[in-house]
């Protein structure tokens, strides 16, 4: 390994992989009916490069968290941005939809930034430094998403759709510059050969650490996303919130996990991840309950509603940084491996409560069945977070009882 290996990069470094990978999802979105005026294609289909790049990078992940602790990091996240400036300038000089398509899945590529970031932390912390890092980390995950619509809204109304592709062009170009710079190699065990990592998979499958972490995090996440789907249903049926209204409330959940983010980079390491992961999850559970009771007395206001919400996103920003850190923790030298798994499960499992919550929520029941819905994942995320603060406690005692 080369003398360089265990030097960490800037953390500016991080943030800017971590934005970029974010960034990209949505920064475009005010655009999406101007690109389907220009190709003259079916919303439907103009909507696969949101619905379809969300798919690619569930896949991708799983596919470059192994492929970085294989062959490093630095030239995993090198490559993965050579492809996403690619991508940028080819959805640029798109002509028809379907290359337009293609190469936004490409641009999927850039999603190794969020997972490589997290391995790199784990590579030059220990575990609960680690949840530290990773809490200033997600204030990036956060705040990017809230940003890129706004700046995206404003190149096109400025410049055209395509003005956001030059900036997605510009912006991958200045982080793949800082990358190559900054940027060393931090993985300092890697795998000799492929066969041979694929052997240690079942170890980490089998751990029940990793699955207690994991399932925390998908359940935290899954929380989110009923929320993204359920509440413009809410705000509409019910409260008649205008759409402007509606932004603030949507991101108030958003600006909650902001603020329980900036708590996890302070206490973290502080404190053990199994009882970070459970305080966040309990700040969570609390909420939603509060909510659902003042409901029940018949009291329906959006403040209670959404109110309710900006705790899931407190909850959710001091327990997901530890429960990512302990995935990643579990098996050190599959760093990469844990954090595109954890990553795909979290995607899968916000899919999945998003879909449930969708097809129970009605005009009738809306406030019910959304704090509902993220009740109950909430409270399944809490009983993997004391479950992990069990098997904690548990090995204290047997290590205590045989020294």
């Amino acid at each position: 390994m080369p003398q360089n290996a265990t030097i960490a990069p800037r953390f500016g470094t991080l943030i800017a992989l971590s934005g970029l990978s974010v960034l990209s999802l949505n920064m475009f979105l005010p655009s999406l009916s101007n690109i389907a005026t220009d190709f003259s294609a079916s919303w439907t289909l103009v909507n696969l490069s949101i619905a379809g790049y969300a798919a690619a990078t569930a896949i991708l992940q799983l596919i470059v968290g192994p492929l970085s602790d294989r062959f490093g990091r630095r030239p995993v996240m090198l490559a993965a941005l050579v492809v996403f400036c690619l991508a940028s300038f080819g959805c640029l000089l798109a002509t028809d939809i379907r290359t337009f398509l293609l190469c936004r899945m490409m641009q999927a590529a850039i999603v190794a930034g969020y997972t490589v970031s997290l391995a790199v932390v784990r590579d030059t912390a220990g575990a609960q430094r680690a949840a530290s890092l990773i809490g200033y980390l997600a204030m990036a995950w956060a705040i990017a998403p809230m940003l890129g619509p706004v700046l995206g809204g404003l190149l096109d109304e400025l410049y055209g759709w395509r003005a956001s592709f030059w900036a997605f062009s510009g912006f991958g170009v200045v982080v793949l510059t800082v990358c190559w710079i900054d940027l060393r190699e931090t993985n300092r065990t890697p795998s000799r050969t492929l066969k041979a990592q694929f052997r240690a998979y079942p170890e980490l499958a089998r751990s029940r650490r990793f699955w207690g972490y994991a399932l925390c995090m998908a359940f935290s996440t899954g929380a989110f996303y009923a929320f993204l789907g359920g509440a413009p249903v809410v705000a509409s049926a019910l409260f008649d919130v205008p759409p402007g209204l509606l932004g603030v409330y949507m991101g108030s959940i958003t600006a909650g996990f902001v603020f329980g983010s900036f708590l996890s980079g302070r206490f973290a390491a502080r404190y053990p991840l199994s009882a970070m992961m459970t305080a966040g999850r309990i700040v969570a559970c609390a909420g939603l309950l509060l909510g659902l009771l003042v409901l029940a007395t018949g009291f329906v206001h959006e403040l209670t509603v959404f109110g309710a919400c900006v705790c899931v996103g407190i909850g959710n920003g001091v327990t997901m940084p530890s429960s990512s850190s302990g995935a990643l923790s579990v098996r050190p030298a599959l760093a990469g491996s844990a954090s595109g798994l954890t990553g795909a499960l979290a995607v899968a499992g916000g899919a999945l409560v998003s879909a449930a919550t969708g097809a129970i929520l009605t005009a009738e029941n809306a406030a019910l069945a959304l704090l509902g819905m993220m009740l109950i994942s909430s409270a399944l995320g809490l009983a993997a977070a004391l479950y992990m603060l069990w098997l904690d406690r548990s090995e204290a005692r047997l290590a205590s009882s045989t020294s």
